[in-house]
């Protein structure tokens, strides 16, 4: 085994204890019976390392120094040493004495008996050979020597080490050394057995709580156990006493152990990552060294590893004797407990260190100072462990009891909003969300069953908000709901909820102004009599400040199953069927797919017509217009046909009132301008005197670009303006009539022909109308349906050529199905006409095709 020269006496003068040095004269033992035997012997430094047990008997007495006390510390040196005392038994027994060299580190001990000039005995011993066998069951170097009564002996000992040359002699009689021995390993393991058991409660917290800071300082305390087991000789005694080199190993693995392990437990316990970050980063580096020292010990020559160590041994203490403080003055309160801690340590080091050297002297308290030192560490961060183990679990009782308060709160405030959640605030109906619950579980409890699901709107409810104020309105609100629930609580067949408060459900606001309500038919006895008297009562005004205020409510209902299986179905098609109370025979107006426009399908629609305006899609028919005057073929109109490539044809009505609602009339009106322009352009050669037709809406006077659309459009084609009218109905040009006039004026400015669809439809104003900058009037074909049969339509439409003819406009008759109705057209003086009995919409392949085939029908 090798130690270090140099750097390893910090490393001995910080760890090893149980040294004793002084300087004294002694000629010689004299022992009695007497239990007290004061040790000393005479020493010579052996230069050359050759002597032998000859050559030093052989040298003059005057060569020997006297070590008076027994004790010396000869420092770091690889020279061999030799001892020499003498035993004198003074007393009238047999004496049985242990000579022992009170330190366990030494590497080579030769203890040589001599008797007068013989040879009694030679025993070799220390730590570079296996403990057994040894002439004393103990890990010091010991010596069993027999005197028996006024008989003197001469020892002799050759002590060789790369260590300390530290020689502690003590002669005791034999019973007095295992007196002693046993009660000093009574203290070793009671100090060994106390941390043993800070290490397992540790380890018992750590596997309760997962908590790495209580495993750290579990290993780091293990450290400490490996450290002092092996530096006293006990493990190397029990635990593998066959491997000297194992021995070794073992003291210097637990130095980089304990020191490692301490770190980490310093950062955690310490919290420096927080706290204080140059401190952590001193800690992550010493960290990495003590890593670096840990493999140093298992793979580097016993003299390099021991050198490693020292330097470890030197910033690991200084470092962690710093942290401490740094931490109180953080204002943390491990640190006082810290800095209490391993305050006895380095006391205890500083007089282990002290002891070594001679400054202080050899006592009880000096001998073990660093187990003193350790054991108090090992106490006093046990008990900030388990203080802080105790304010942990006082904030976590606290922060339980926090969250309880907070959990019940929650709670209430959940109940609160579950409350508001399920009913309207100012009413406090239960709302949608109860009743398509209330529904679902009906349906659900009794699939079979039959229900009618009942919504009742007031409808002026708006109009009363505006009048009165939100005030007066939600009182009004209040006693309405109060109403239908008194109503509702004496009708048999209104289903009926008792909620978790103990209150009875009834009547259920699905909206502002819009309350529910779930019928058994099965339970009702009186054909519904009774219902019908509610809703009429509903339909009395009520009386508000003296006021009384018509509601006019409206009322749908759905029939589970036939009208859907599930509550928002129900409920959808109930405010449907309110929509169609005017087609019931009762006031109370039923759910008909037959009058339920708002499919699914028609959300859809408006993208899809997108879609087919980009890809051309869509498609231009033209019907012709009949000269009554000439019989022949003056113009066409342009109507759009939309061939859907998963619907199939599409009827106009179905998609041009959402394309007004949506905007996306404007784009139809490009693309039929575009198409139509195109189309004429392709017509005109044939028939130089054709025109054509093309609808806009009221959407499209708003659009500000339809002048240049147009203009652009027809140069393109090379088509003069007055080939292109632009129709209109006079419902459109109403909605706005300053802007509406001002677009139509510029439209004729430019020079094109405006013609006002669907005339005697509307509402519009006589004095307005003659303002329009219109060539052309088309009369609805309500007013001609009957003319042939009709005298009274026959007068009216009358009136209408003769009111066209006197304002400057053309009339034509639209929608004419048959020849009487033309010919008398023709003798009124109507300009011209269209309808199936002329053509139907075409094409313009076909329309070309019929064009050719078309001879004058007059």
């Amino acid at each position: 085994m090798n130690k270090s020269n140099s750097l390893n006496v910090f490393l001995v003068l910080l760890f090893l204890c149980g040294f004793r040095f002084s300087y004294a004269e002694t000629q010689g033992i004299s022992i009695s019976q007497s239990s007290f035997i004061q040790s000393s012997f005479q020493y010579i430094k052996d230069d050359s390392g050759t002597f032998s047990i000859k050559d030093v008997r052989s040298l003059a007495d005057n060569s020997w120094l006297e070590e008076a006390t027994g004790s010396a510390n000869f420092g770091m040196t690889t020279d061999p040493y030799w001892l020499r005392f003498k035993l004198n038994n003074i007393s009238n027994k047999n004496l049985n004495l242990v000579a022992a060299l009170d330190y366990s580190q030494l590497d080579d001990v030769v203890f040589y008996e001599f008797l007068g000039d013989v040879k009694l005995r030679e025993f070799a011993t220390g730590d570079t050979k296996p403990f057994y066998p040894r002439d004393v069951d103990h890990p010091i170097m010991s010596f069993h020597v027999s005197l028996e009564a006024k008989q003197a002996k001469t020892i002799y000992i050759r002590v060789q080490t790369d260590g300390s040359m530290i020689l502690p002699l003590r002669i005791l009689h034999e019973n007095m050394f295992f007196v002693e021995a046993s009660k000093e390993q009574k203290l070793h393991f009671f100090y060994f057995g106390c941390l043993t058991v800070i290490i397992l409660i540790n380890l018992a917290v750590f596997l309760t709580l997962r908590e790495k800071l209580y495993l750290y300082y579990a290993v780091a305390i293990s450290g400490y156990l490996l450290f002092f087991t092996s530096i006293s000789g006990y493990s190397f005694q029990h635990l593998y006493p066959q491997h000297p080199a194992l021995h070794g190993r073992a003291l210097l693995v637990s130095m980089p152990i304990l020191a490692l392990f301490s770190v980490l437990f310093c950062r955690e316990f310490l919290q420096t990552k927080q706290h204080s970050l140059k401190l952590d980063m001193a800690l992550r580096a010493m960290l990495y060294f003590e890593i670096f020292n840990f493999f140093s010990a298992l793979f580097f020559s016993y003299n390099t590893a021991i050198m490693i160590s020292a330097i470890s041994a030197l910033f690991f203490f200084s470092l962690l004797l710093i942290a401490g403080p740094i931490s109180w003055a953080a204002g943390l309160r491990a640190g006082i407990f810290f800095t209490i801690a391993w305050t006895p340590l380095t006391i205890g080091v500083l007089a282990t260190t002290g002891r070594s050297l001679g400054f202080f002297p050899e006592n009880f308290i000096t001998q073990y100072a660093m187990q003193i030192g350790s054991g108090l560490e090992a106490f006093i961060l046990t008990l900030a462990l388990a203080d802080r183990l105790y304010h942990e679990r006082e904030d976590k009782i606290e922060a339980q009891a926090d969250s309880l308060r907070k959990e019940i709160a929650h709670h209430e405030a959940q109940n609160k909003l579950a409350e508001a959640m399920a009913h309207d605030p100012i009413t406090h109906l239960p709302n949608r969300n109860r009743f398509e619950w209330m529904v679902n579980q009906k349906i659900k409890q009794d699939p079979n069953g039959l229900y009618f699901v009942g919504v009742v709107r007031i409808t002026r409810l708006d109009e009363i908000n505006r009048t009165l104020g939100l005030t007066r309105s939600e009182r009004l609100l209040i006693y309405i709901a109060k109403k239908m629930t008194d109503l509702a609580t004496t009708q048999s067949g209104v289903h009926k909820v008792i909620d978790q408060t103990g209150k009875k459900e009834c009547v259920y606001q699905i909206s502002g102004d819009s309350f529910g309500i779930l019928i058994t038919p099965n339970t009702l006895t009186d054909n519904f009599k009774s219902l019908e008297h509610s809703l009429m009562k509903l339909c009395e005004p009520a009386v508000l400040d003296n006021l009384a205020i018509d509601l006019h409510p409206l009322f749908g209902a759905s029939v589970y199953p036939k009208h859907g299986n599930n509550a928002a179905i129900l409920i959808r098609n109930a405010h449907v069927g309110m929509k169609n109370t005017p087609h019931a025979v009762q006031k109370l107006g039923f759910y008909s797919q037959k009058y339920d426009i708002y499919s699914e399908s028609r959300l859809t629609l408006m993208s899809d017509l997108r879609e087919a305006l980009l890809h051309n899609q869509t498609e231009l028919f033209y019907q012709p217009k009949l000269s009554l005057i000439t019989g022949e073929i003056v113009g066409l109109e342009a109507l759009i046909r939309w061939n859907h490539p998963e619907r199939g044809w599409i009827f106009p009505n179905d998609f041009i009132p959402l394309a007004e609602e949506t905007g996306v009339i404007t784009l139809l009106t490009r693309w039929a301008f575009e198409q139509g322009i195109k189309d004429l352009a392709a017509l005109l050669n044939d028939y130089p005197k054709l025109g054509v037709s093309i609808n806009i809406s009221a959407r499209d006077l708003a659009f500000g670009d339809l002048n240049n659309l147009i203009e652009t459009t027809l140069k393109q084609y090379h088509i003069d303006t007055t080939f292109l009218t632009v129709e209109l109905t006079e419902t459109a040009v109403m909605e706005d009539p300053n802007s509406g006039l001002l677009i139509l004026k510029s439209l004729s400015d430019i020079g094109l022909k405006i013609s006002i669809d669907d005339f005697g439809s509307g509402y519009s104003s006589l004095s307005y109308l003659k303002k329009l900058p219109a060539s052309e009037i088309k009369l609805d074909r309500s007013l001609l349906i009957d003319i042939c049969t009709s005298k009274s339509s026959k007068v009216i439409v009358e009136t209408a050529i003769n009111m066209a003819h006197g304002l400057g406009y053309k009339l034509v008759a639209e929608g004419i199905e048959d020849k009487e109705s033309a010919l008398l057209l023709k003798e009124m003086g109507c300009d011209m006409l269209q309808g199936y009995w002329l053509c139907h919409p075409l094409p313009l392949d076909e329309l070309k095709v019929w064009l050719r085939s078309y001879k004058n029908i007059f």
